[in-house]
């Protein structure tokens, strides 16, 4: 399995900004073939802290997932809306336990 965690700094005007390209990112990705989970969440504390946790059955389901279109049509809203700072990094879990 792969997860992914991302942090991205902004404000919450740009994170709000954001919220429909955030909502079809996190659908479309759902659907596609691979993906186990796909979640933004915004910090409670820091407003302008927008997270994403991916889970991946695979690193080529995660390769395949960043060509496509609802990616382009998010790494745009982005573009409009530039970070201040991004923290994108992936894990390969090769085995889970139960807390």
């Amino acid at each position: 399995m792969i997860v992914v965690n991302a942090v991205i700094e902004s404000t919450p005007d740009d994170i709000a900004a954001m919220k429909e390209a955030v909502n079809t990112m996190e659908q479309a990705s759902r659907a596609e073939p691979g993906c186990d989970d796909y979640t933004f969440s915004v910090e409670l504390n820091k407003p302008g802290t927008l997270r994403i946790v991916e889970k991946w059955q695979t690193l080529e389901a995660l390769m395949e997932h960043m060509g496509t279109a609802h990616m382009a049509e998010f790494q745009k809203a982005i573009g409009n809306n530039p970070p201040t700072s991004m923290d994108l990094k992936f894990y390969e879990v090769k085995e889970i336990q139960p807390f």
